[in-house]
């Protein structure tokens, strides 16, 4: 499979971004090694190999979960900018 030129400015357009004709070319150029590289790893025999998420045995660490007092609703608002009816107070981001 090949990556085109014409795929390339379309992903960009449905990303929203705007590429020059030199990057198009240098992605397309790149994202077709990546492919004919993934050609080569196809080709090699794992046959009776267990498929690994991580090639480390990693388990996660938890701890138990235990009910404990929260901090004070007065301190957490101590450093706080501003603060209103007992919650933080943030600028607002969004319109409308």
């Amino acid at each position: 499979m090949k990556i085109t030129r014409t795929d390339v400015e379309q992903v960009a357009l449905l990303s929203r971004l705007e590429i020059s004709d030199q990057e198009a070319e240098r992605f397309t150029q790149q994202l077709n090694a990546i492919l004919e590289y993934m050609d080569v790893l196809n080709k090699v025999d794992t046959e009776g190999i267990e498929p690994t998420a991580h090639v480390l045995p990693l388990k996660n660490v938890l701890r138990e979960d235990r009910v404990q007092p929260s901090l004070d609703r007065r301190l957490a608002l101590s450093n706080a900018p501003e603060e209103e009816e007992g919650y933080f107070k943030v600028p607002k981001i969004l319109e409308g």
